[in-house]
């Protein structure tokens, strides 16, 4: 627990803070799986914040299942078989915007991968899926929740439709980054028609089974979300990229 020490730059949400010291500690394993953490009023004194700051950034971290918070007892870090590393490295990367950005790097040569292969191995049901879910993010208006859901669906089935396991087992890994990146740009976004556009060219290419056409269009909306998500995190490079719940 010597890792955890107070905090005296505060550009960003104090409880957020918290959240990311808590979770360096245990990636550079000063705390580890089963240790109980300090009480809230030793923690608020180590840090250097108040009581109800350390009990904001508790919620989401046992939400989130890298904490148990134990009646009477106290709070733990999770069991080792909780999955509590994996999503501490997500969360960590979360909340760290400008490392997220290389991170967004390696998911544009991915998506070019993908995609060129989907459109050499898909299947027509998944031609049909595809088809499915560009209609709802269609009509998904100003539904963000919606909008993220099919856009989100829509990258899965292409990875899928890859045919490549260990494409699809990449991918799956950086789900909920993918999703807070999504959520927190269209959030912003003026209208969702830009990116609808660039998955219907993707949808186009992989339907006519032009693998080419497929790659070049995938290279095309990865480099116009990953503008997008540049320009976002300018407009606020304070802000996690989370807040609250788990950003194209």
């Amino acid at each position: 627990m010597n890792g955890l020490q107070r905090i005296e730059i505060k550009r960003e949400p104090l409880a957020s803070e918290v959240v990311r010291r808590i979770i360096d500690a245990i990636l550079s394993q000063q705390m580890r799986p089963g240790d109980r953490l300090p009480s809230e009023r030793k923690l608020s004194e180590m840090l250097g914040v108040g009581r109800s700051v350390i009990r904001e950034a508790l919620k989401p971290l046992s939400v989130l299942g890298l904490v148990e918070v134990r009646q009477g007892d106290g709070t733990y870090l999770s069991a080792p078989d909780s999955g509590m590393l994996v999503r501490a490295i997500e969360w960590g990367l979360l909340l760290r915007a400008h490392e997220a950005v290389d991170l967004v790097e390696t998911r544009c040569h991915l998506e070019e991968v993908i995609t060129e292969l989907a459109a050499s191995r898909r299947s027509p049901q998944q031609v049909e899926d595809l088809r499915r879910l560009l209609a709802e993010m269609e009509a998904s208006h100003h539904d963000l929740d919606g909008f993220v859901t099919a856009d989100m669906a829509f990258h899965t089935k292409l990875s899928e439709a890859s045919g490549n396991g260990t494409l699809q087992q990449i991918m799956s890994g950086i789900t909920v980054l993918l999703e807070a990146w999504i959520r927190r740009v269209m959030k912003e976004a003026g209208s969702y028609e830009p990116t609808i556009h660039e998955h219907r060219s993707v949808f186009e290419a992989v339907q006519a089974g032009d693998a080419k056409s497929a790659r070049a269009a995938a290279a095309a909306h990865m480099s116009h979300a990953r503008a997008r998500l540049e320009q976002s995190l300018a407009d606020d490079p304070t802000a996690p990229l989370v807040a609250g719940t788990p950003a194209d």
